[in-house]
């Protein structure tokens, strides 16, 4: 068994410094350095999980002696809403809280509450929605529902129970994440389901999860096995490419290729064929994210927010911008705020998927990335 990759650098310590420009943000459309927008934010809620998920937070590395942030390092809710108003001023439509876990964080349906109310400048609805492993679905859902949440994606890596204890490996059963998708779609959420391919893991488990979820409607999206962070002991050769994951959808289900629903989006859509080998509908669709094999990057339109208030421009990011410490010791307006985010945005240039392929094996290894739990999926 190879050995794992452990972290030597916290980077969670390191930051950079969100400055104020000299001159204010003046509004108008918020593009980087290759012209993509900024349209969704990902919000970090806690850094803690329930689950141990080997390519995500294996228990090596995240165990008892782990150290977690302090409670009063992270942002509070007043805190978060009120960067999220910020980001909705600058082009921000859709936010996804995320983790770690979110529904560990206490009280969290008052955070979707205050979220909930924000509008945008021409006083539409913001798309609202969270991530979830599902394990706390059965006694939450009503709750976010209620709150305002519109829709979740709940984490199911396969549906067999001895795969799934395995792939969570805090030997969860499968049968109480089913119950909280249910929950859901009793509540009334929108529901997508994630799986995570690893290649000798849970491949096995493509066809039954397909199986189990058309017609159900309910989208299934398939996600290539990624390099984000250190601690997951990442291989190429364990990444299943969603091309052989559709084929093998294919072998028992025939389906057609659809557009994109919307501009960024990182899912490729697929959906079920009738037998005039038309997309039906009512049979649902499965979805394929494929940042490993087949890069989106030209499209990105995603900023994450870390629990403790760090912006960050990429899923395989090292460092991020400290928003909290300009929010709290130097009193900044939200004109403030808002000036230093757009001043960020405009000078990025991250691509590192596209650019995966052409660094050495060697460069690869060595580069520093945050953590996913930290940030979010």
């Amino acid at each position: 068994m190879s050995e794992r990759v452990i972290p030597l650098v916290d980077q969670r310590l390191s930051a950079l410094r969100a400055e104020v420009p000299a001159n204010e943000w003046q509004g108008g459309p918020l593009l980087d350095q290759l012209h993509r927008p900024l349209h969704d934010l990902r919000i970090s809620v806690t850094d803690r999980c329930n689950f141990r998920c080997n390519y995500c937070m294996p228990k090596e590395v995240f165990n008892k002696d782990y150290s977690y942030l302090p409670h009063g390092d992270l942002l509070n809710f007043e805190e978060i809403t009120r960067l999220a108003k910020v980001f909705v001023g600058l082009g921000v439509r859709k936010i996804r809280l995320t983790g770690g876990e979110p529904l560990l964080r206490k009280n969290l349906e008052i955070l979707v509450s205050q979220l909930a109310q924000i509008q945008t400048p021409d006083r539409s609805k913001l798309d609202l929605t969270l991530t979830t492993n599902g394990s706390l679905l059965t006694k939450k859902a009503q709750q976010l529902k209620d709150a305002g949440l519109d829709r979740i994606t709940v984490s199911l890596d396969g549906l067999d129970d001895a795969v799934f204890r395995v792939m969570n490996d805090v030997d969860f059963p499968v049968r109480d994440v089913l119950d909280g998708i249910e929950a859901a779609q009793k509540a009334g959420l929108g529901i997508k389901v994630n799986m995570v391919v690893k290649r000798q893991t849970n491949t096995n488990q493509i066809v039954p999860m397909a199986k189990h979820f058309r017609g159900s409607g309910i989208a299934l999206r398939f996600i290539e096995y990624m390099d984000v962070g250190a601690t997951n002991g990442w291989r190429m050769n364990e990444v299943l490419s969603s091309a052989e994951v559709v084929a093998l959808v294919q072998q028992v289900y025939p389906l057609v290729l659809l557009p994109a629903s919307t501009t960024g989006e990182t899912a490729q859509r697929w959906g079920y064929a009738d037998a005039s080998g038309k997309f039906d509908p009512a049979l649902g669709e499965i979805g394929v994210i494929s940042s490993v094999t087949q890069a989106f990057c030209g499209t990105c339109n995603r900023a994450r927010l870390s629990t403790e208030g760090k912006l960050y421009l990429c899923l395989f990011a090292s460092l991020g911008y400290d928003l909290r410490e300009l929010m709290r010791d130097r009193n900044a307006s939200d004109a403030n705020l808002a000036s230093s985010i757009a001043n960020i945005w405009d000078h990025r240039d991250d691509r590192y998927s596209e650019l995966r392929a052409s660094l050495s094996p060697d460069a690869n290894a060595k580069t520093q990335r945050v953590e996913m739990s930290y940030i979010g999926g």
